[in-house]
């Protein structure tokens, strides 16, 4: 499908959420973040998050939701279905993101102990996903390096371009 003459072109930061209509493609560059996309082939609305943690601890009821924590972004989604009167199983969701950004350091002296941001955001978004009633059409999660995502809403084409992380280069 052609691209119309007058797109709006949004492009999300960390912690950005954007849901629309028909004439507007979104972007991100994804590192340990993940991205959703969701479309809707019949209404040819949808939209995009990038969130970069799964929780905000001890969030207040008075507090508004933030796109950073996929817990709330995925809620942030729930309201704009409520908005356009449609239901999680008309969209197509596809997850991208969660790349390791930095090559391990291995001690043979003491295991690291660490949080895997990465891993937990993956697990946190495949799990809100599934727990509110959307369908997973793909995924590209996981590996080493970033993703730049494009979402354009009047075909609901995704595109990705992977960049590898490369080793560092030793000392001579």
């Amino acid at each position: 499908m052609d691209a119309p003459l007058d797109i709006l072109e949004i492009f999300l930061q960390p912690g950005e959420f954007y849901f629309g209509e028909e004439k507007t493609r979104i972007r991100t560059l994804l590192g340990s973040c993940v991205a959703i996309t969701l479309w809707h082939p019949k209404r040819r609305i949808g939209g995009m998050c990038h969130y970069m943690l799964p929780h905000r601890p001890q969030r207040r009821p008075d507090e508004r939701l933030d796109g950073r924590y996929a817990e709330e972004v995925i809620l942030m989604f729930m309201n704009e279905l409520q908005t356009t009167k449609s239901r999680p199983g008309e969209y197509q969701v596809k997850l991208f993101g969660g790349g390791q950004m930095f090559h391990q350091i291995h001690s043979s002296d003491k295991p690291r102990r660490h949080i895997d941001i990465s891993a937990r955001n993956i697990e946190v978004g495949r799990e809100l996903v599934q727990r509110h009633g959307f369908r997973l059409q793909a995924e590209d999660l996981g590996g080493q390096g970033h993703r730049n995502v494009i979402l354009d809403l009047w075909s609901g084409d995704v595109w990705l371009k992977k960049a590898a992380l490369q080793p560092p280069v030793g000392k001579r």
